[in-house]
C-alpha cells in the first residue's frame, strides 16, 4: 500500500515545507479512443500521451510519471478532448553565446477536438504559442517538417480531408490542402529528408509534399492514388451519414474509431512506405510511384491499428485492434514480408470484463542506437572499469545469442502504460559476433513473459498460404522472438465518480484492535465508473493500488479509519418491478480483500443513497432513498445497531476535534454580536466539549422541514446530543439543506438556494450570508492546526461544479472568498482537503476530482487572492519516488550542458552513484554524506587538450548535487559507459549524444572513424599511372566489377544480410561498396514491374550500377508503336558498343534510322556512360536533384579525387538543402573537405562539437597511421605519408584550429556561470 522507498533527496529534506514549495500536481484519467490514440515518444525517452483535455508526460527507463497538465480551455467552454501530440525535433540549445539557454527542446505541439492547436512547455505547464486555425472540425494528426534551420513548419489534418501547414515562429497557417471526400488518416516524415512529408487516406490517397525552404509557402505535392479494398468503409459511410456537411464532418478517427490507416518511412530504404490499411500490409516505392508488395490479413486476425519499423532489422511489427503484435520479415533480396509471430500485448490474467483496449504503440529509437555504440566497440578490449566499478547481482543473461533488443511502450484505456522488451535471438552455433552485444542492454529484472517464446523462424503458413516459404535455412530457423513485460505504470483506472480522504481521529485504532491511536496517512481513495478503487499516495503521485470492487459505478466511498474502507454500487433489478441490489463491501488495503456485508436474499425497494463514516471509522450511516437510515458498528463482522425512520436530508459525522486556541488569538471579531465568530470562545461550550466521553461520537442531520439535530453514539446506544439552539430565524423554509460540515463545536450548513448558515452547538451563536450562486452540494472544513489565525475556513462545491473557499472568521465571508481561478472550463465533481498539515506554514491542499476524470491536488493561498496569468515555473514540492528519474534532458538547460560535456570528456566509472556500484560507492544511501574533498578532476580519465583545464572540476561541482541523488544514468546505460569510456573519444561523443536524445549525431560519431579511415586509405594509395586505355575498357577495373554483377543483376544472400546488419548506420552510408550493394539489392524489387515509366526507371538503375548488358537488353525489348522506342533505341546503340562489338552490331540491325523525338532528361546521362565520361554524368544527375543516383553511379565508377569531389557536392546539398549537419559531416569527412566540416559546425554555432570533432579526428588518425606501414621510398610515397601524418585541417597551428580552441573556451566559461546561477532541480 505505501511506497516502501523514496528519492534521496526526499529523504535528506527538512520534515517541515517552506512555504514556497507547492503540492500542486494532477493524475490524469485513463486515455480513451476519443483521443484518437495519440502519442509520441521523443528521443530523449520521454512519452507525451492525452488523456481527456490532458497531456502526461512519462520517464520510460524507469516508468513513472513526470508530469500531467491540462491544456487551457475555450473561452466559456468545457476542455475539449486532445487528439494529437508531437515533441518538437529539436536538439538541446548549445547557442549559449548567441542566446540565452531555453527548454525549447522540451517543446510539444497539441491540437484537440475543437481544431486548436497549441505549442506547449511542460515546465511552465501552459501554451507558448496558439497557432491560427480557422476550423473547429478537430485535429486529426500532427508532423513537424524542417524547412530550414531556421525555420520549422508544423503540418496538420484538420478534419476529415484538410491538410494545413503553419509557421511555428508566427503561428500563421501559410499553405492549405482540400482532398474531399477522401478521410485523411495520418501524417508522417521522411527520416531520409526533413522537409517530405505524405499523407495517408482511408480510401489510399497518398499525398507526398516537400517543402522547398525557400519560402513560407515553397511546396511541391505529388498526388499518387493506391488501390486498396474499401468496401468496409463505404459500408461505414453509408451507415453513419446524418446530413452532416463537410464544413461540420468529423476527423477520420472520430468518424470511424475502428478503421485506421497507418504508414511509416522505411529507416533503411529510401522512398520506402509500409502502409498498414484494416486488413493489408502493402509496400510502396515512393521513386517508382507503385506497389512493390501486398499482403491481406487472413481470417481471424484483428484488424491493423499501426505498423512500427524496428530500426536495425529488416522487420516491421504490426499492433492489432484486438491487443496483439505480429512481427513480419523481409526475405532477402526481395521486398517481400512474411508473418512470423503474433503476440499478445493485452494478457488476459488480472484484467477486467470486457477485456481493456489497445489504443497506442511507439518504440524506443534509443535502444538502437545503444545497442550500435557497444555493437562497434564491442571487439576492442574490455574495459578495466567495467569489472571494477560495478557488481550487478542480475548478471546471469548469456548475451552471446541476442541479436537485438528494442523496448515497445502501449497504452491501453484502462490506464494502464506497459513496457514490453522484444528481444530477437538467434542460435549460439551460427552467432558470430553476438557476444559483443552482451553488454549493450543487460535488464536487471524479473521478467513475466507476455506470451509464450516465438519461434519467427518458423513462418505461418496458414496466414500466407500464397507465398512459398524462404528456401535459406538461416532465414527460417536460426532467430526466435521473446516478448517480455519488463515495466509498468498504473494511472487512474477509469473516470473518478467518489472521492474520499481519510481524516481520522485521536480515538480512532488500529484495524487489528490495539490502543495505538490511527496515524494520518498521504493516501487518498478515488471510485471509479468501472468499479474500481484507486488508491492514491499523494506524496509521491502515484497509484499504489487499484482494487477491482464492484462491477459497476462506485456511487459511495468511505474511509473507515486509515486502512479499511467502504463502499457500495448498486443496480436495478427491472424497471417493471422497481426492485434493486445494493452491493456493500469493506476492503482491507493492507491485504486487498474484500468482504461483502448486509447481503439481502431479495431485491430492496430503494437504493443506497450514501454513507457516512464516523472519524474513528467505528460508526457507519447507510442513508437510503426514501428508506430509513442505518446506524451500523463497523466491527470485524459489521453490525447494524438500529434503523432511523426520519425524513433527513443530510447527515454528518463531527471531524476530529482541535484544539482551543489561547484568549490572546482570539479573533477580534469574536464581540461583534452582530456576527458571531466561529472561534469565539464560552465557558460553558468549554465545560460541555470537556464534559463528552472520548469514546462517543456525534452527527449533526437536518430534516426536509428545515429542522436540525445533533445525535450521539455511544456504544450501541443513540442519544440526543441536546445542543443549544440557534435563534428561530436561522432555520428558513425556502432553502432545503442539501450539505453540511460538522466538527465540534460548529455546524456549517447550506441549502439549494446558495445560502450558508452555521452554527454554534455549545453557545447557539449562528450567522448566515448567501452566495449568490446556486445550490451548495459538498462543504468542508480545511485542516487547522495550532498557530492558524482562522479555524473557520471552509471549501463549497455548488452545483453547477464550480467551488469556492470561505472564511467565516472574517467580518465578510463573501467578500474574502477565494473563487475558483484555477482551471476554468474544469467541472470538479468531488471535493476535499489534505489533512496532511503539521505546521501553520503548511499550504492549504484541496483535493478534486475533475469531470475529466482526473484527480488533482491545488494549493490555496489564502495569503494573496491575487492569482498572476502570467505562466511561470513553481517549485514543486518533492516527490517520493521508488527509484530515481535518471532522464538528464529534464535537468536545467545550463546543467544538462555541463553533463554532457563531462560525459564526451569522460569521466571515471565511479563518479557515478547508481544501484549498480559496489556497496563503499553508495553514499546516497548514507543520508547527508559529505561531499567528496580533493581535487574532483581526479575523477577525469585524462586533461581535454582543448579548451580551458579547470572547467571540469568547476562542472563536477554543479552536478554534485545530482551525483548524490543518483539521478543521472541509470544502471544499464551507466554500465553501457563504463565499457566504453576508454575506447576513444568518438566512442564516447556518441554516448553522450544518445542520452540527450540525438541520434543523427550519435551514428555521425559511429560512422567518424571509418570516413577518416576511408580518407586515409585514398592517401596511402599511390595514383594510378597514366596509362592509355582501349575503347571498351572502363577506367574501373570491369573484370573485377562484372563478376560481382549477374546478368539479372540480383544480390547474393550474403550481401543482403551484411546490408541488413548495419541497421541505423545505413542512413550514413558513404562507402563505394556500400553504396553499390545497397542500390544492386533495390533492383531485384522492380522486376516485376510493367509499364513504360517503370522500365525507364530500371534501365536508369541498370546503368548506375554498371550492368550495361541487361540494360541494353531492356532497351531492346521496347516495342515499335511506344513513344519510348527511338529514345531507348539510341541509347541501346550507345550503350552497346561499351559493352562488346557482337553486342553492338546486335543493337544497330534491331534500332531503325528514323530518331527523332526528343530525349528525356536522363538519358543524357546514359550516353556519357557509353563513352566513359563518368564525372560529367554525375553532375549531370545532381543537377537534376538525383543525388542518391548520382553516388551509385561514382561508387561504380569513380575513384580517388573523381568520387571525393561527387562526395564534397552531395554534402553541401544534404547540408544547406536536406538540413542534415551530421550526414554532411560524414561526407565531408570522407571526401576529405575537413575545412569545410569545420565551417559547417562554426556556422551551425556548436562550439562543444567543433572542439570534440578535432579532438576525435586526431585520435582516430593516430590510430590509423599507426597501423599503416609505408614501404616504398620513392618521392610520392613520402608526400603521401606528410599528408597523412600533417591532415591541414587538424594542424594545431590552423587559424581555423586556434578559432576552434578559442571559441570553445568562451562557451565553456559562459556555461559555468549559467551552472552557477541555475539553482539544481529536476522534474
Amino acid at each position: 500500500m505505501f511506497l516502501g522507498t523514496s528519492s534521496p533527496r526526499a529523504l535528506s529534506s527538512p520534515p517541515s515545507s517552506s512555504s514556497h514549495e507547492s503540492w500542486e500536481s494532477m493524475l490524469p484519467g485513463p486515455s480513451s479512443r476519443n483521443n484518437f490514440g495519440s502519442s509520441d515518444l521523443s528521443s530523449h525517452g520521454l512519452l507525451a500521451f492525452p488523456s481527456g483535455s490532458s497531456i502526461s508526460i512519462v520517464d520510460t527507463r524507469s516508468m513513472q510519471l513526470v508530469s500531467s497538465f491540462p491544456i487551457p480551455p475555450p473561452p466559456s467552454a468545457a476542455a475539449p478532448f486532445v487528439t494529437s501530440i508531437r515533441w518538437i525535433p529539436l536538439p538541446l540549445n548549445r547557442h549559449l553565446l548567441s542566446s540565452e539557454p531555453s527548454s525549447s527542446h522540451l517543446l510539444l505541439a497539441a491540437g484537440d477536438r475543437q481544431g486548436r492547436i497549441a505549442l506547449l512547455d511542460f515546465r511552465l505547464k501552459a501554451a507558448i504559442l496558439w497557432f491560427e486555425t480557422d476550423s473547429k472540425q478537430g485535429i486529426q494528426d500532427l508532423c513537424w517538417i524542417l524547412a530550414r534551420p531556421d525555420l520549422f513548419i508544423l503540418a496538420s489534418i484538420t478534419g476529415p480531408s484538410t491538410l494545413s501547414l503553419f509557421n511555428a515562429t508566427t503561428g500563421r497557417c501559410v499553405w492549405k490542402y482540400d482532398a474531399s471526400p477522401e478521410y485523411f488518416s495520418c501524417i508522417r516524415r521522411d527520416p531520409f529528408d526533413s522537409r517530405r512529408i505524405c499523407a495517408i487516406g482511408l480510401k489510399g490517397f497518398l499525398l507526398s509534399l516537400l517543402h522547398l525552404g525557400d519560402s513560407e509557402e515553397g511546396v511541391v505535392i505529388k498526388e499518387l492514388q493506391i488501390r486498396t479494398d474499401s468496401s468496409a468503409l463505404l459500408k461505414l459511410e453509408r451507415d453513419s451519414a446524418g446530413g452532416s456537411s463537410s464544413a461540420t464532418a468529423p476527423p477520420a478517427s472520430a468518424a470511424f474509431p475502428l478503421y485506421a490507416a497507418r504508414f511509416i518511412f522505411s529507416q533503411h530504404w529510401r522512398h520506402i512506405l509500409y502502409i498498414a490499411f484494416p486488413r493489408e500490409l502493402i509496400v510502396f516505392d515512393l521513386q517508382y510511384e507503385c506497389v512493390i508488395f501486398a499482403s491481406t490479413l487472413p481470417r481471424g486476425c484483428g484488424k491493423f491499428l499501426d505498423v512500427l519499423p524496428d530500426p536495425s532489422n529488416e522487420w516491421i511489427y504490426c499492433a492489432h485492434v484486438d491487443g496483439k503484435l505480429s512481427t513480419w520479415r523481409r526475405k532477402p533480396g526481395e521486398q517481400v514480408h512474411i508473418m512470423y509471430s503474433m503476440e499478445e500485448l493485452m494478457p488476459s490474467i488480472g484484467t477486467s470484463v470486457p477485456s481493456p483496449s489497445l489504443l497506442s504503440v511507439v518504440l524506443c529509437q534509443s535502444d538502437t542506437t545503444l545497442q550500435n555504440i557497444g555493437k562497434n566497440y564491442s571487439d576492442i578490449p574490455s574495459s578495466p572499469y567495467l569489472h571494477e566499478d560495478f557488481d550487478n547481482p542480475f548478471d546471469f543473461c548469456d548475451g552471446s545469442q541476442i541479436i537485438s533488443k528494442i523496448h515497445l511502450i502501449s497504452i491501453s484505456d484502462d490506464g494502464k502504460i506497459w513496457d514490453w522488451l522484444l528481444t530477437a535471438e538467434g542460435n549460439a552455433d551460427t552467432q558470430k559476433d553476438d557476444k559483443k552485444l552482451g553488454l549493450v542492454k543487460d535488464d536487471t529484472m524479473v521478467s513475466f513473459a507476455g506470451g509464450q517464446e516465438l519461434n519467427v523462424g518458423r513462418p505461418l503458413e496458414h496466414l500466407n498460404e500464397n507465398r512459398s516459404r524462404p528456401p535459406n535455412s538461416t532465414f527460417n530457423e536460426e532467430i526466435s522472438m521473446k516478448v517480455s513485460l519488463v515495466g509498468q505504470l498504473q494511472l487512474l483506472s477509469s473516470t473518478v465518480t467518489m472521492l474520499a480522504i481519510p481524516t481520522p481521529s485521536l480515538t480512532a485504532t488500529l484495524a487489528r484492535g490495539g490502543n495505538y491511536p490511527a496515524a494520518a496517512v498521504p493516501l487518498v481513495a478515488l471510485g471509479t465508473q468501472s468499479g474500481t478503487i484507486d488508491v492514491v499516495d499523494v506524496s509521491a503521485n502515484a497509484v499504489t493500488s487499484s482494487l477491482s470492487v464492484h462491477n459497476g459505478v462506485v456511487r459511495g466511498l468511505r474511509w473507515l479509519g486509515n486502512s479499511r474502507l467502504v463502499s457500495f454500487s448498486y443496480t436495478q433489478v427491472n424497471e417493471k418491478s422497481g426492485g434493486y441490489i445494493n452491493k456493500l463491501v469493506v476492503t482491507c488495503l493492507r491485504s486487498g480483500l474484500n468482504k461483502m456485508f448486509r447481503v439481502l436474499q431479495k431485491p430492496e425497494r430503494a437504493p443506497i443513497r450514501a454513507l457516512r463514516t464516523s472519524s474513528s471509522g467505528r460508526y457507519l450511516l447507510i442513508l437510503f432513498r426514501d428508506a430509513p437510515v442505518e446506524v451500523w458498528a463497523m466491527t470485524k463482522n459489521p453490525i447494524m445497531l438500529r434503523s432511523l425512520a426520519l425524513p433527513f436530508t443530510v447527515l454528518e459525522w463531527t471531524l476530529p476535534t482541535v484544539p482551543r486556541p489561547p484568549k490572546d488569538q482570539t479573533s477580534a471579531a469574536s464581540d461583534e454580536a452582530s456576527k458571531p465568530s466561529i472561534s469565539s470562545p464560552d465557558s460553558n461550550g468549554s465545560s460541555a466539549e470537556g464534559s463528552q466521553d472520548d469514546t462517543s461520537e456525534s452527527f449533526a442531520f437536518a430534516l426536509v422541514n428545515g429542522a436540525l439535530g445533533v445525535f450521539e453514539v455511544h456504544g450501541r446506544r443513540i442519544r440526543d446530543f441536546r445542543p443549544k439552539w440557534p435563534s428561530s430565524s436561522f432555520v428558513s423554509s425556502d432553502g432545503l439543506v442539501t450539505a453540511m460540515a460538522y466538527r465540534l463545536p460548529h455546524v456549517v450548513m447550506g441549502d439549494r438556494m446558495g445560502n450558508i448558515r452555521w452554527w454554534d452547538v455549545t453557545t447557539g451563536h449562528s450567522s448566515s450570508f448567501n452566495t449568490h450562486r446556486e445550490g451548495i452540494r459538498r462543504i468542508k472544513f480545511s485542516p487547522f492546526v495550532p498557530g492558524d489565525h482562522s479555524r473557520g475556513r471552509v471549501a463549497v462545491l455548488f452545483y453547477d461544479n464550480t467551488f469556492s473557499v470561505f472564511d467565516l472568521d472574517s467580518p465578510d465571508p463573501l467578500a474574502n472568498s477565494l473563487l475558483q481561478p484555477q482551471f476554468p472550463g474544469t467541472l470538479v465533481l468531488e471535493l476535499d482537503w489534505l489533512p496532511l498539515r503539521t505546521d501553520k506554514n503548511d499550504p492549504l491542499v484541496l483535493c478534486i476530482a475533475g469531470a475529466d476524470g482526473s484527480f488533482r491536488l491545488v494549493d490555496i493561498n489564502v495569503n494573496d487572492k491575487r492569482f498572476g496569468s502570467a505562466p511561470q515555473i513553481r517549485k514543486t514540492k518533492e516527490r517520493f519516488r521508488a527509484m530515481p528519474i535518471c532522464c538528464p534532458i529534464l535537468l536545467p538547460s545550463p546543467h544538462a550542458l555541463a553533463l554532457q560535456m563531462i560525459l564526451q570528456l569522460g569521466v571515471k566509472p565511479s563518479w557515478f552513484n547508481t544501484c549498480s556500484t559496489t556497496i563503499k560507492k553508495r553514499p546516497h544511501l548514507i543520508p547527508g554524506a559529505p561531499s567528496p574533498t580533493g581535487d574532483l578532476r581526479t575523477y577525469m580519465i585524462s586533461i581535454p587538450l582543448l579548451g580551458d583545464a579547470v572547467v571540469p572540476e568547476m562542472l563536477l561541482k554543479v552536478l554534485e548535487p545530482y551525483r548524490k541523488e543518483g539521478c543521472m544514468l541509470d544502471d544499464e546505460r551507466a554500465k553501457l559507459y563504463a565499457s566504453i569510456v576508454d575506447k576513444g573519444c568518438a566512442a564516447r561523443f556518441a554516448f553522450a549524444a544518445t542520452v540527450f536524445g540525438e541520434s543523427s549525431e550519435a551514428l555521425f560519431w559511429l560512422q567518424l572513424p571509418q570516413a577518416l579511415k576511408h580518407l586515409i586509405n585514398k592517401l596511402s594509395t599511390k595514383p594510378p599511372s597514366k596509362e592509355p586505355t582501349t575503347g571498351s575498357v572502363s577506367v574501373v577495373d570491369e573484370t573485377s566489377l562484372l563478376s560481382r554483377i549477374s546478368s539479372k543483376g540480383k544480390p547474393t544472400e550474403e550481401m543482403g544480410s551484411d546490408a541488413s546488419s548495419q541497421g541505423q548506420q545505413r542512413l550514413m552510408a558513404f562507402d563505394q561498396e556500400e553504396l553499390w550493394k545497397s542500390a544492386s539489392e533495390r533492383i531485384s524489387w522492380h522486376e516485376k514491374l510493367e509499364g513504360e515509366e517503370a522500365i525507364q526507371k530500371r534501365v536508369h538503375e541498370l546503368v548506375s550500377v554498371g550492368n550495361l548488358e541487361a540494360a541494353v537488353s531492356l532497351l531492346l525489348s521496347t516495342p515499335p508503336e511506344s513513344s519510348y522506342f527511338y529514345v531507348n533505341a539510341l541509347r541501346a546503340v550507345a550503350l552497346s558498343s561499351a559493352v562488346s562489338r557482337s553486342l553492338h552490331e546486335l543493337a544497330v540491325k534491331v534500332v531503325a534510322a528514323n530518331m527523332v523525338r526528343a530525349d528525356r532528361s536522363l538519358s543524357g546521362t546514359h550516353l556519357l556512360c557509353a563513352v566513359g565520361r563518368y564525372q560529367e554524368a554525375c553532375s549531370q544527375l545532381q543537377d537534376a536533384g538525383c543525388w542518391d543516383d548520382a553516388a551509385t553511379l561514382a561508387a561504380t565508377h569513380l575513384k580517388g579525387a573523381d568520387y571525393a569531389r561527387v562526395l564534397q557536392r552531395w554534402a553541401g546539398h544534404v547540408l544547406h538543402s536536406e538540413h542534415n549537419i551530421w550526414r554532411a559531416l560524414i561526407l565531408y569527412v570522407a571526401a576529405g573537405a575537413l575545412q569545410e566540416a569545420l565551417a559547417a559546425l562554426r556556422e551551425a554555432q556548436l562550439p562543444d562539437t567543433a572542439a570534440m570533432f578535432i579532438l576525435a579526428c586526431r585520435e582516430i588518425r593516430a590510430e590509423i597511421v599507426s597501423d599503416i606501414s609505408i614501404t616504398d621510398d620513392d618521392d610520392s610515397s613520402s608526400s603521401v605519408n606528410d599528408k597523412i601524418l600533417n591532415l591541414q585541417a587538424l594542424d594545431p597551428v590552423n587559424e581555423d584550429v586556434i578559432a576552434v580552441d578559442e571559441y570553445f573556451g568562451q562557451y565553456q566559461r559562459k556555461l559555468v556561470h549559467l551552472c552557477m546561477d541555475s539553482h539544481p532541480s529536476s522534474e
